[in-house]
């Protein structure tokens, strides 16, 4: 699978004609993902990162949580995504709140960022799916990211113990609690905090601007409404199960 399939996977597509149209369909929307507010708050509480230490974020978005790290720690951060207008936007963010020079961002696959980047003291990872391959293996591949005592932030997002994956809509399957600390210990982490009291996301604000953006894209391309539409059920299907069914918030994780 490319990675413009597990992307599109991701963003519960069953189609990657849709990846081109999301800097539109996401236009009213800066921060994707994690919210910066509680990636700050966990570094704060932890030191999470070591002083003198970079950065890292993959599948950085439009730069939200890159941009409000710089601004508040004063820190380098690297950033990488796929898109090339996400970077753009990111960029120009940096300047805005004045801290262009402690930002870098580029397009890049994170398969190929992961194989480049290393000795970072902290890496931010909050793509959903299988983007970096499966569980084992985006743990192997965050790990070789940072230092030795670095960690790893990352959306914690899992299924309830008495459930599976057939009880809910998604495209990718997701573990159990259980499953994920398995996968910590085997790859030399620690879980340092589970954040589950996080930021509460308006996803009812989200997704009127989806559907607005959907719309008129239909409008635009009549021969495409359907790949639209779809895509408004799939992420309405995503809201109702991160409310409904799966457990989320944010890992807090340190390398051994």
């Amino acid at each position: 699978m490319t990675t413009d399939e597990k992307l599109a996977r991701s963003l519960t597509s069953e189609t990657t004609e849709l990846i081109p149209f999301l800097p539109y369909l996401l236009q009213d929307l800066w921060e994707l993902g994690m919210s910066p507010r509680d990636i700050i708050k966990l570094i704060k509480k932890h030191t999470a990162i070591p002083e003198g230490s970079s950065v890292l974020e993959l599948a950085c978005g439009k730069g939200a949580a890159a941009v409000n790290i710089a601004k508040e720690f004063g820190t380098k951060v690297y950033g990488y995504d796929l898109i090339l207008e996400f970077i753009e936007y990111a960029g120009q963010k940096a300047a805005e709140w004045g801290v262009e020079a402690l930002c870098r961002f580029k397009t890049g696959d994170a398969n190929g960022v992961v194989n480049a980047e290393n000795n970072h003291g902290c890496v931010i990872f909050g793509a959903a799916g299988d983007i970096l391959g499966n569980p084992q293996e985006t743990m192997q591949k965050l790990s070789g990211t940072i230092k030795s005592g670095g960690f790893i932030i990352m959306d914690a997002t899992y299924l309830p113990d008495d459930m599976n994956n057939g009880d809910i809509g998604w495209s990718y399957e997701y573990l159990h609690r259980g499953d994920w600390l398995r996968i910590f210990g085997e790859n030399n982490l620690s879980l340092v905090e589970e954040m589950t009291e996080v930021e509460e996301y308006d996803f009812g604000l989200e997704m009127n601007s989806i559907i607005k953006r959907a719309n008129e894209l239909s409008e635009k391309y009549p021969d495409m409404r359907e790949m639209f539409e779809g895509y408004i059920r799939s992420q309405q299907s995503e809201v109702e199960d991160l409310e409904n069914t799966l457990v989320a918030g944010v890992w807090l994780l340190q390398k051994n």
